[in-house]
């Protein structure tokens, strides 16, 4: 969504319940978000130094297809599921077989 650098300190922010989805405050960093559903960054939280500065280099580098964002507001919506050729993120499939198929 943009509100962090890294995925460590995205996963920072939901642990200490700096985000809302749909409302309701998640803490488990692992929480599956569903196409359709609104995450939010809490009111007290939107003011935090590194969500600012992590909003600013969204501005500069620019969202994925599948989230829809308003940077003002500090929300987003996850509209669908990405499809394997629209991650940036090297995964090589037949390595995680051959790992799990031992």
């Amino acid at each position: 969504m943009g509100f962090a650098t890294t995925r460590a300190s995205a996963r920072q922010f939901v642990n200490h319940g700096h985000v809302l989805v749909d409302g309701k405050r998640v803490d488990i960093p692992s929480f599956r978000v569903k196409a359709g559903q609104k995450v939010e960054i809490r009111e007290k939280s939107k003011a935090n130094v590194q969500i600012v500065r992590a909003i600013e280099l969204t501005n500069q580098t620019g969202m994925v297809e599948w989230v829809d964002m308003d940077k003002e507001k500090v929300f987003g919506m996850f509209t669908r599921v990405p499809e394997r050729e629209e991650i940036a993120i090297p995964v090589e499939e037949r390595l995680i077989v051959e790992l799990y198929s031992k």
